[in-house]
């Protein structure tokens, strides 16, 4: 079931799914997004590390490099542990969509 999941979140954020015009509002949080929120902001705005409008690639690569350990960190290891590859692509492709602060 987790894998079905991955793959519909993947297609999601392949496909551009959910971006919306501006005017029709915010572009609602992936699942899992709300782990980042309590350090970077509800939206990547926050003040400790903002993310919003990272280039997604370099987001996907520092959760990566922290899951295998290369990166190491006390918080963010034991999160972005808890993220599949697909999962991570898509709270990336979220962030870099959010507005730099």
């Amino acid at each position: 079931m987790r894998g079905l999941r991955a793959l519909a979140l993947l297609a999601l954020a392949l496909l551009g799914l959910g971006a919306a015009p501006a005017a029709a509002g915010p572009v609602p949080a992936p699942p899992g997004a709300s782990s980042c929120s309590g350090c970077h902001g509800a939206h990547g705005e926050g003040a400790f590390a903002p993310l919003a409008g990272r280039p997604a690639s370099d987001i996907v690569a520092a959760l990566a490099a922290y899951r295998s350990g290369e990166r190491p960190a006390t918080v963010m290891t034991r999160i972005a542990k808890g993220f599949t590859e697909a999962e991570s692509r898509a709270i990336a492709a979220y962030l870099e969509q959010q507005a730099a602060p």
